[in-house]
């Protein structure tokens, strides 16, 4: 092993010193009972929740799914991306937030997102928290799979090491945190995170414009390159029969532009990403939890303006990337390593330690709050709200930690092959969450005429679409190529709706709890 290896680990080991400092400092607190461990006791200040919504939120997708689309395929797919989950970000704090850690503490005092729905809807059979629980657990262990890739190829990248072997230890790093710190540690280590994250994006993407030649010479390059930079129009690589892109001269291969799937109708499924963030549990349950409504407005600008730099910079690194080392990557699912190559190759090894510790920070971030939400689904929701409806705090907290164990083992077996791409992986899951949930969430706080039969329909017609669009319907083509959060959205939305029509409205007491619940927390 080289000098410069032992000065990343010592700067990764660092890192990981801190953070897991972090989740032992809290453990007497975020233990006290179910509340603490799994809302921090709705405590949480503005600096504290915006930066632990975003950092939970973004994972290791911003620093190499998203680069990676862009250094292979061009700006278009990651450039709208990049501005529906901006636009969805901002708009989700401004009409989700305030309502949302109002009525969740007026409905019950909810400590999950299924409590939400069922207390919401006077849900005594537990029905719709069963069905919100079964979601979360199987998109969660899908979202804490592509965390995991994300762990593999970093140390892969880094170090020439195995794949299988560094994936499980990155995988078993945030369990421990995980599942000694609770809610607290997960959102504090958010906040040195997401700094960390903010801060490696911006110091990469400055330094490869300059490795590239400055930005005169970056986008003449890519201007070069047919489609490259278009927001209409995608970069074409001509691959050979097993896959790579060719190599000619060393540069690489490309076709005449493509159109950018089906023109005006990818796009608006690019920006529907930014649907997906009113159904995000590990960014939902943040609100829930923040200490006071008045302080939503401060964390909402802090959030912002956060996203705003971070995916800027991500999609500025893969595109710069590409002028910067033009053959270094040659299929779509290596190109996600070309932010820690980068790192590598500018910066001292100490520092690019430090750097590529914002990837496993997102990715800690991220898979840590998979899977404290989905442990407190099945242990608040399966276990308490239906098994054991008397269970004690110390039996939801066994079987929450079971849960956790069972969900790290789901989520390794779904990492182990190297060849996923982040960018699907998470692309999938967050449909499935924006499509499940963001209709009935926004339908629960502003339409008091919403039932429990409508949100039972919702969840479900969202779920399906989103599976039966992705598997059957999207490989037809043409305008059914459309990303599936943006069909399951509006069918779950009219389910929703139509569903509540045709039956029974809501009764006095739920409709008299929507009309007051935003004079709570005043």
């Amino acid at each position: 092993m080289s000098s410069n290896d032992i000065q990343v680990i010592a700067a990764m080991a660092l890192y990981f010193i801190v953070v897991l400092s972090v989740g032992f400092f809290y453990l007497k607190k975020s233990n006290k009972d179910s509340e603490s461990y799994f809302l921090g006791g709705r405590g949480l200040g503005p600096w504290l929740t915006a930066l632990s919504a975003e950092a939970s939120d973004m994972s290791g997708w911003l620093l190499m799914g998203l680069p990676g689309i862009a250094y292979f395929m061009g700006a278009s797919n990651a450039m709208w991306t990049a501005i529906g989950l901006a636009i969805g970000t901002y708009l989700n704090w401004k009409f989700v937030a305030r309502r949302l850690r109002k009525y969740s503490e007026v409905a019950g005092n909810s400590i999950t997102l299924p409590d939400f729905f069922s207390n919401r809807f006077h849900d005594d059979k537990r029905v719709l928290m069963s069905v919100a629980a079964i979601i979360i657990l199987l998109f969660f262990c899908i979202y804490c799979g592509s965390c995991f890739v994300t762990c593999g190829k970093l140390f892969t990248q880094l170090f020439g090491l195995d794949y299988t072997t560094m994936m499980i230890l990155g995988a078993l790093v945030v369990f421990v945190y995980t599942f000694v710190g609770g809610y607290l540690s997960v959102c504090t280590t958010d906040l040195i995170q997401g700094t960390i994250m903010i801060c490696a994006l911006v110091i990469v993407f400055v330094g490869s414009v300059g490795m590239a030649g400055g930005v005169d010479n970056t986008v003449a390059f890519l201007q070069s390159i047919p489609g490259f930079l278009s927001a209409t129009e995608q970069a074409n690589p001509t691959l050979g029969p097993d896959g790579v892109q060719l190599v000619e001269n060393g540069m690489p291969v490309f076709g005449d532009a493509a159109v950018y799937g089906t023109g005006i109708v990818t796009i608006v499924g690019c920006l529907a990403w930014g649907l997906g963030y009113f159904g995000m549990p590990q960014v939902l349950v943040r609100f829930m939890s923040v200490r006071h409504s008045d302080e939503i407005k401060k964390s909402r600008i802090i959030a912002t303006i956060w996203v705003v730099i971070s995916l800027a910079s991500a999609v500025c690194i893969g595109l710069v990337g590409r002028a910067a080392m033009p053959d270094a990557f040659l299929t779509s699912s290596s190109a996600e390593n070309i932010f820690i190559l980068l790192a590598q190759v500018m910066l001292p090894a100490f520092v690019c330690g430090l750097v590529v510790s914002g990837i496993f920070a997102a990715t800690m971030s991220s898979s840590s709050s998979y899977l404290l939400i989905a442990g407190s689904a099945i242990s608040q929701n399966l276990y308490k709200g239906i098994i054991n409806k008397n269970a004690t705090e110390a039996q939801c907290m066994f079987v929450s930690r079971v849960a956790l164990t069972v969900i790290l083992i789901f989520g390794i077996v779904i990492a182990l092959d190297q060849n996923s791409s982040i960018f699907q992986v998470v692309s999938y899951a967050w449909a499935g969450f924006g499509a499940s949930f963001g209709p009935l969430m926004l339908l629960s706080l502003y339409w008091r005429r919403t039932n429990k039969q409508g949100a039972l329909a919702g969840m479900l017609v969202g779920a399906v679409t989103v599976i039966v669009w992705s598997f059957a319907i999207k490989p037809l083509g043409g305008i059914f190529g459309v990303y599936e959060l943006l069909p399951g959205f509006i069918f779950s939305l009219i389910a929703i709706v139509v569903v509540s029509l045709l039956t029974e409205p809501p009764s006095k007491k739920i409709t008299d709890e929507f009309d007051s619940y935003m004079d709570a927390d005043v």
